[in-house]
């Protein structure tokens, strides 16, 4: 029994101990981080802020530099992009976003530059100005338990644009939407939004052709 007490005793004291290092500094980015095709950078749950004179300043204002380019089939993981953000994620073809939050996405969160597919898993979004995903190309767009709040829209294809753009959500949480979760201007674009919650968004789909949406088992909050 003493050793036990012992031992949860020194255990009580490396908790404290740990409880009070400091938090982990955000690492600076003044050149964009390119992921090679095929590969995986894991971030390891580290804090990436943009050096605002070479990135930009995660306002609204046009032709930023990302934090990170995905080349095709590169995948980012279990990161925290924090203020200024810059213009986020730059995917060019296929990319996978595991356990990436924006903590105040700056121009957008993510766009998809060249034709492919973007599976969003995990993670969120607050403070995008605008819209969180811009979808400059054609292709697909799968959200997945993501988190979004404070936003414009959720996911937009480049406005004028004819491209076809699939755009599906599931088991994730919208709230405190200006515009929509998901819109385009494109009539053979598709939407989809499945077992999700949201609250005060004004509309689901904005911009579709009928027969181009489609909801089930979502629940407003």
């Amino acid at each position: 029994m003493k050793k036990m007490l012992s031992l949860a005793l020194s255990l009580g004291l490396v908790s404290s101990l740990f409880a009070a290092l400091p938090a982990q500094a955000a690492t600076t980015v003044s050149t964009t981080i390119v992921v090679p095709a095929g590969t995986t950078y894991d971030g390891k749950g580290q804090t990436f802020v943009a050096n605002a004179s070479t990135l930009g300043d995660g306002g609204q204002g046009e032709n930023q530099k990302p934090v990170f380019k995905l080349e095709a089939g590169a995948t980012l993981k279990n990161v925290i992009l924090g203020a200024p953000a810059a213009d986020g994620v730059h995917c060019y073809g296929n990319c996978t976003i595991s356990n990436v939050t924006w903590q105040d996405v700056g121009e957008d969160a993510l766009t998809l530059k060249s034709p492919g597919t973007v599976n969003i898993t995990g993670g969120g979004a607050y403070k995008a100005y605008d819209k969180v995903f811009q979808m400059n190309a054609a292709g697909t767009i799968n959200i997945k338990n993501f988190k979004a709040n404070d936003i414009g829209k959720l996911v937009r294809q480049n406005g004028g644009t004819t491209f076809q753009v699939n755009m599906t959500v599931d088991s994730s949480d919208i709230s405190d939407v200006k515009d929509s979760i998901l819109r385009t201007d494109s009539s053979v674009s598709q939407g989809k939004i499945t077992n999700t919650r949201y609250h005060n968004v004004p509309t689901l789909f904005k911009g579709f052709s009928s027969g181009k949406t489609s909801q089930s088992g979502n629940t407003q909050y």
